[in-house]
């Protein structure tokens, strides 16, 4: 029973890990440049107010640009990226994602 449910647990940890590279990160990058890169940086770094993309992985870019998408609020930024993150679709989201999370490690 233990066996299965490790084997389980690994079977949804590669799904999750599968999923989150579902994006095209040369798709991402165009968008990211012409979207993100003016206050997010061209390196990703942060700028003034703007939080730093370093470090964060591909499910953490789709869930945030997501809660955006859907009008949340999330932080001090919201009022920025809301706007912006309204006009993504599913696919922009995974480009986007894909790219960040494999450029600003």
């Amino acid at each position: 029973m233990k066996t299965q449910l490790l084997c389980a647990f690994a079977a949804v940890l590669i799904t999750g890990t599968a999923q989150a590279q579902d994006g095209d990160a040369s798709a991402g990058e165009s968008l990211y440049a012409q979207s993100c890169a003016q206050c997010h940086g061209p390196e990703g770094k942060g700028m003034a107010s703007f939080p730093s993309l370093e470090g964060r992985d591909a499910e953490y870019i789709k869930s945030r640009l997501t809660t955006y998408r859907d009008g949340e609020k999330v932080g001090p930024n919201s009022g920025l990226m809301i706007p912006n993150a309204s006009k993504l679709s599913d696919s922009d989201i995974d480009n986007l994602a894909a790219y960040i999370s494999s450029s600003f490690e």
